[in-house]
């Protein structure tokens, strides 16, 4: 482990050399409290130019804050922050962004209706003479700089393309080019990679080091252990507010950053595939959703050439009792949207879905759950919590007429117990190990990782005996992983059945006993645990599902 030591020297009016080996960044003593909750103490933090310096630790472990301070959102307790060698003082955003920083937020701040150029001068926008004293902005001009940035840094973008139309990777390309647009230097990316796929992840990457090359100074706010490996060039790891570890990543083993985040060693969770499966309990059969004229609402997905084609074309597979299948394929292949479909939530053209042999056509996503399913959503936040809302209450979500919380029928029906409900959240929370300040806080005032593992204590503890989770580690760190896996397979070992949908490849690899592909709505291919290998499952995922019965170069027996 290599320790990282700032340059305490005042930098006012030194160029050349001198300025040059100045920090862009020091942080020096920073410190951060909520009420009685410590976020960070006393924390060094020194960001070099040209770098890619990796922020890293479990979810909760104070990194977003740290990166808010850092870039006027909120106003250290204690400590110092030096721009330049030179303390600044941040009474906002816009103070940061004059000082030459930039921050990509994990959860996207875009207007949906508004053009790529349009979103991404706002606020900065360029001019030209007009009625008016500041002139009109200068459309002409706002797309010609979007064209400019793009060739430079390699982020394609279409100026006119409208961000609502735009995948998750598009948008963050946005995001991006909205801090390159305000010429920033240092540039904040906070859990970037949480809703990308595993190709705009590696364009993202090379977007990362191309901005480092030309003298940016680059922070990646993340948990992923693999991603800091692979781009950063020094790390510092924070756990429960404090810095537990400064790496240069070239002498960081992924056991080391483990320990530094966790305090223990982690052990990979996989699935050990004994006995047999039992009955069927998910039985999907020719199912369709969404047709050429129907809209996006309505489950559709736009082709290549720009008609609606059905987003699930013809899907047909089975999930039985003591079995976990997983889904793999590139978001945008109806992934989620046949979720949606056996949930009830988006109508099927065709096709037939029973759960427990029950054709469930017609039926409420209410009707389906009193028949044995459960889903841990893929957005926790619009889906699978109501962020305003206390953990208590957002554990008894859906379940609130089930005793002794509720009464299902009789006397009382239609009453909660406060009491009861509070002492259910309490001991779920202990089980299920979230860290939270207690049952009354609101959910969306816990980590991501956090806030998952209370969706999932809400739809695991009442043993339904289909579960359904789609994306059910994104965004979350090792620990919330392997914590999440865990509850997975004891699931499984106590003979439920699981679907599993997941960009993960080795998610998959970990936990499925079959694995289905997913391509433009389609099942492709299809492999047994002992058969399927990223390479395979890789092209596939691609398209190339003739792919699938080929040898497989990793794999030097095939």
């Amino acid at each position: 482990m290599t320790s990282t030591s700032g340059n305490d020297a005042d930098a006012a009016g030194l160029d050349g050399p001198a300025a040059s080996a100045v920090p862009a960044v020091e942080l020096i003593g920073i410190g951060k409290r909520f009420g009685a909750v410590v976020a960070n103490a006393d924390v060094d933090l020194v960001l070099r130019r040209g770098t890619v310096h990796a922020v890293m630790g479990e979810n909760g472990a104070g990194k977003s804050t740290l990166m808010s301070m850092l870039f006027g959102l909120l106003e250290p307790d204690s400590g110092e922050i030096r721009i330049d060698g030179r303390p600044v003082r941040f009474a906002g955003p816009l103070d940061a962004i004059a000082a030459g920083l930039g921050m990509v937020h994990q959860h996207f701040r875009l207007f949906d209706t508004m053009t790529v150029a349009e979103n991404v001068v706002y606020g900065a926008e360029p001019r030209r003479p007009g009625f008016f004293g500041r002139g009109v902005v200068d459309r002409a001009a706002a797309a010609a700089r979007v064209r400019e940035l793009s060739e430079r840094y390699g982020l394609e973008s279409d100026p006119d393309a409208v961000v609502g139309s735009l995948s998750a990777g598009a948008r963050q390309r946005v995001e991006i080019l909205k801090a390159l647009h305000r010429d920033a230097r240092i540039l904040i990316l906070d859990e970037p990679t949480a809703v990308l796929t595993p190709n705009e992840v590696t364009s993202l990457f090379a977007v990362i080091r191309r901005a480092a090359e030309g003298g940016a100074t680059v922070v990646l706010v993340t948990h992923k252990i693999h991603e800091v490996l692979s781009v950063s060039d020094e790390v510092t790891v924070l756990r429960d507010g404090r810095v537990t570890g400064r790496f240069a990543t070239a002498e960081a083993t992924a056991a080391s950053l483990v320990h530094a985040m966790t305090g223990r060693a982690i052990d990979e969770v996989r699935n050990p595939r004994t006995g047999t499966p039992g009955a069927t309990v998910l039985e999907v059969s020719g199912l369709t959703v969404g047709d050429s004229g129907a809209g996006s609402g309505s489950g559709s997905r736009t082709s290549p050439g720009g008609g609606g084609v059905a987003a699930v074309s013809d899907v047909s597979f089975e999930v039985r009792a003591g079995e976990i299948v997983g889904i793999a394929g590139v978001s945008g292949n109806g992934q989620h949207e046949l979720v949606a479909a056996v949930l009830g939530t988006l109508p099927a053209r065709s096709g037939r879905v029973r759960i427990l042999g029950d054709d469930v056509a017609g039926r409420s996503v209410r009707d389906r759950r009193a028949l044995g399913l459960a889903v841990i959503p893929e957005d926790r936040r619009g889906e699978g919590s109501a962020v305003t809302m206390s953990v208590a209450e957002n554990v008894t979500l859906g379940h609130h007429r089930t005793p002794p919380i509720g009464s299902a029928s009789g006397v009382g029906r239609g009453w909660m117990s406060i009491r009861a409900e509070r002492a259910r959240a309490r001991e779920l929370i202990r089980d299920y190990d979230v860290r939270t300040s207690g049952e009354l806080q609101p959910i969306g005032a816990l980590s991501g990782g956090n806030a998952q593992k209370v969706v999932i204590a809400r739809e695991l503890s009442h043993r339904a005996p289909l579960v359904i989770a789609e994306q059910p580690t994104q965004g979350v760190d090792v620990g919330a992983i392997e914590s999440i896996h865990g509850r997975l397979l004891e699931h499984r070992a106590d003979g439920g059945a699981l679907l599993l949908v997941s960009h993960e490849i080795s998610e998959l690899l970990a936990l499925a006993d079959r694995i289905l592909v997913m391509y433009a709505g389609r099942i492709v291919a299809e492999f047994p645990a002992d058969e399927a290998t990223t390479a395979r499952i890789g092209a596939a995922m691609a398209g190339a599902a003739e792919a699938a019965s080929e040898p497989d170069p990793e794999d030097p027996e095939s």
